[in-house]
């Protein structure tokens, strides 16, 4: 699956880019009020290699939103008090109002990738997680809830690259650890976590994405059409009518 994926794919102009991500964004900005004034909830899950652009493309999702309307919750190991619970306890615990956007990045899926790769997790115990992450997202897509996942995907070779940039880079070298290093060893094993995970986990009620950003201006772009397309057939399946949202 992942093989397939044409990370070719770019934007050559900068100025058409520039163009590009302030309509979108402004775009979303009118969504993200009709979210408020008819109670629809959003979760974005945002999963990715390691330096693939997650961080870039949440950034240009919600620089120009309400910073009222949304909220980014980053995902580290659970603490000694969060593996006392269920391990989606402390996801359910953030997820947003009605009228809110959730942004995850890392999220729930953890269970059946560092946790699987890394044997946090026994394999009854992720394999079981797939059912359970889908009557999660289920319950929340029932709920009037748009769930939305984004693999961010990029080749070995450019992960490499960036790596390396950022180890040079002293505004930027804090983003590189020992860890990122070892999760690289075991790009194989990662590799087949997450083509089980998009398998066994992509439902029309709470698709994957696959971004392709070898080029990050690609992927941002990508990134905030698909969020848009969301939220718009969702409003279109409810009868909303969006054009007060816009102007001329």
């Amino acid at each position: 699956m992942l093989d397939k994926v044409d990370l070719s794919l770019k934007i050559k102009d900068k100025k058409e880019y520039e163009t590009k991500l302030k309509e979108l964004q402004l775009r979303l900005l009118g969504l993200q009020r009709a979210l408020v004034d008819h109670k629809i909830g959003s979760v974005f899950v945002f999963e990715g290699w390691d330096a693939a652009g997650k961080g870039g493309a949440i950034k240009r999702v919600t620089e120009t939103l309400d910073p009222r309307g949304f909220e980014v919750h980053p995902t580290a190991a659970p603490t000694g008090e969060e593996k006392s619970h269920h391990y989606l306890h402390r996801f359910w615990m953030n997820i947003p109002k009605y009228g809110k956007i959730g942004i995850f990045d890392r999220s729930w899926y953890g269970r059946v990738l560092v946790e699987r790769v890394e044997k946090f997790a026994a394999k009854e115990e992720w394999e079981r997680a797939y059912g359970e992450i889908n009557h999660f997202e289920k319950i929340l897509s029932q709920e009037n809830f748009i769930v939305l996942k984004f693999w961010f995907h990029v080749s070995k070779e450019e992960q490499l690259k960036r790596f390396k940039d950022r180890e040079k880079d002293p505004l930027k070298n804090w983003k590189i650890t020992d860890e990122d290093w070892r999760n690289r060893e075991k790009w194989n094993d990662y590799k087949l976590a997450v083509e089980d995970m998009i398998n066994e986990t992509d439902k029309k009620y709470a698709p994957w994405h696959i971004i392709e950003g070898e080029d990050k201006k690609y992927a941002r772009i990508k990134t905030l059409k698909v969020i848009i397309k969301a939220i718009e057939k969702h409003c279109k399946a409810k009868d909303l009518d969006l054009k007060s949202y816009f102007s001329n």
